[in-house]
């Protein structure tokens, strides 16, 4: 009866090795590996230079003695305002003797070549900006006739703009320059020693401002050229910001920059209007030297309450596409080859070598091996292999 039936014994006995056979493979084949996906997709992406930066008054005007003398106490606070010609420090000169008689008369003649350089400066910036004037005016011609694009014609404007602060900048200097020759001439009545003591010199506001800050305070004797009292005007600011030379050579005048962190609940947007030509060196917190520049920075929006010596975080943009294909940009990753990204391709890593054009902090852009729509996995790791499982959440 044992025998009847083999075939059924043959049966049972192929049944129990197929299942054991399957148990073993489901224990031991690898699990596929959880990860994360991002898509490849179409939009806007933006370059930019992240650094921290600060507002500073567009120009300050620092009042110093010129002469050596009993400066009597500044009764002006930091923030008070002033009127252009008005009083903001009073010194009784010292009698001079002839060597110091032949300083004034120098410092005379050095402050009135610099206020001619100053005038010739200022005419300068004048024909500069009614050159950008009339460029503007033909860029304008031409965009309405469709002959240059919109970047060329936002280019010739911006340079209308950017001409015309360096012509209020350059009239400022030659303003200044008038009065420092005003308190350079001053300097004479130390010279008659008879009626030095008795006579007191009043140092005058170049401008109508505020006082930025006040050197000396109190009543003492001073020399010739101590700062006293430091002017501007605190609604009128800009932002400078020191960045890195190796990415100052990517930023031009005119570029749009972002400023967050300001205390504010909103973006503040700001234009470069000058990229220093010299650079400083700079330790950084790590005790690393770097060689950086200043960005000079004007609002384009309201300052909203910001004044001088105020802190912003300023992003300043490099370049930017408002249609490119794009991917996480931690989902690349290096190779001998160059770039490479793993592909999810039906819960299987599939590895593929891409081209990667622009970067910033979270994107990169995609300029060969990668379709719009497919998923990539982001932060590969080193146990993800070719041809892996993966599972997504």
């Amino acid at each position: 009866m044992a025998h009847k039936h083999p075939w059924r014994r043959r049966i049972l006995m192929t049944t129990v090795v197929a299942g054991a056979v399957l148990s073993v493979w489901l224990v031991l084949r690898p699990t596929p590996l959880l990860v994360e996906v991002g898509a490849a997709t179409r939009g806007a992406m933006r370059v930019t230079v992240d650094e921290d930066g600060e507002t500073r008054a567009h120009d300050h005007f620092v009042v110093a003695s010129p002469v050596s003398g009993r400066m009597l106490r500044v009764g002006l606070e930091e923030g008070d305002p002033v009127r252009q010609d008005g009083v903001v420090a009073m010194i009784q000169p010292l009698p001079l003797n002839q060597q110091q008689r032949e300083e004034v008369l120098a410092r005379i003649a050095a402050v009135e070549a610099a206020k001619r350089e100053a005038d010739a400066r200022a005419e300068h910036a004048r024909g500069d900006f009614e050159q950008f004037q009339r460029d503007r005016q033909r860029a304008e011609q031409l965009g309405r006739e469709k002959v240059i694009s919109a970047q060329s014609l936002e280019q010739a404007r911006n340079a209308e703009v950017t001409s015309g602060e360096e012509l209020r900048a350059a009239e400022f200097n030659a303003t200044a320059a008038s009065f420092q020759v005003n308190v350079a001439r001053a300097g004479l009545l130390g010279i008659d020693a008879g009626q030095a003591g008795r006579k007191v010199l009043s140092l005058r506001s170049p401008i109508a401002g505020r006082v930025l800050r006040v050197i000396e305070k109190s009543e003492r004797v001073v020399q010739a050229g101590a700062p006293l009292v430091v002017l501007g005007d605190p609604e009128k600011i800009e932002i400078v910001t020191d960045v890195l030379t190796t990415d100052a050579v990517n930023i031009r005048p005119g570029a749009p920059v972002f400023l967050e962190s300001w205390g504010g609940d909103h973006v503040l947007r700001a234009r470069v209007r000058l990229v220093e030509p010299g650079g400083f060196t700079k330790i950084s917190a790590l005790g690393v030297e770097e060689k950086r520049v200043n960005v000079i920075a004007d609002f384009v929006d309201s300052p909203d309450g910001l004044a001088d010596g105020y802190r912003v975080e300023a992003h300043i943009v490099t370049w930017e596409n408002a249609d490119v294909l794009k991917i996480p940009g931690s989902a690349t990753f290096r190779d001998r080859n160059g770039w490479s990204v793993f592909v999810n391709e039906n819960g299987r890593a599939r590895r593929r070598e891409v081209r990667i054009g622009h970067r910033n902090q979270t994107e990169a852009e995609v300029l060969g091996g990668i379709a719009l729509g497919e998923q990539v996995i982001l932060h590969p790791s080193n146990e993800l292999l070719d041809a892996a499982r993966v599972r997504t959440r």
